[in-house]
């Protein structure tokens, strides 16, 4: 992984003195706005309108993980109420829905989460798991790997299919895909 350069996009923000670092083809929309104490995997697609702030603790996600449009991401800070706070960490092969919030929270390989939802500090969401459209993850809570959650508060639907299984490294690589296109045209 390599700082970028700074002499470049100021949507790429420094932060008492945390540098983001990104991998290898990594694309950052211009509109979106990602700073501090941050990594980036390899192949990781930040599309329009996102914000990654990882101001008062890190963020780190995975290779080949997608943050769609207008998704907010960020931690929760050490204080007299968290001691340790909470960091965000995002496995490899994540899908990010539109609008989505993930906040100080852990996500597993292999991820779905959908569109409008919110992951709370301290949720951990293990491997393999689809989170339906606007649910709302509660602090603390464990989803367990396999399963679809879905609803406010998030609660177990039913085991995916292995075709659901499938369908998760398919939703990654294909925005690979999708980001590579951006990139080899310039869009970026």
């Amino acid at each position: 992984m390599q700082k970028p350069n700074y002499h470049g996009p100021d949507n790429i923000r420094s932060y008492l003195g945390h540098t983001p670092i990104l991998g290898a083809r990594v694309m950052i929309d211009p509109s979106a706005v990602v700073l501090g104490d941050l990594e980036l995997g390899d192949d990781v697609s930040v599309w329009p309108q996102c914000a990654i702030r990882a101001d008062m603790h890190r963020i780190r996600v995975g290779n080949r993980t997608n943050i769609q449009d207008n998704s907010v991401l960020h931690i929760t800070h050490a204080g007299p109420f968290n001691e340790a706070g909470c960091p965000l960490i995002i496995g490899s092969d994540v899908t990010v829905g539109h609008s989505a919030v993930l906040h100080g929270c852990t996500l597993g390989n292999r991820v779905l989460v959908g569109i409008g939802s919110v992951v709370m500090d301290g949720a951990t969401v293990q491997d393999e798991v689809m989170i339906g459209a606007g649910s709302l993850v509660t602090p603390g809570k464990t989803l367990n790997t396999g399963w679809l959650y879905a609803g406010s508060p998030a609660k177990p639907v039913r085991e995916i299919t292995p075709r659901e299984r499938e369908f998760l490294s398919y939703s990654a690589a294909n925005y690979v895909k999708l980001k590579n296109i951006f990139l080899n045209e310039s869009h970026v």
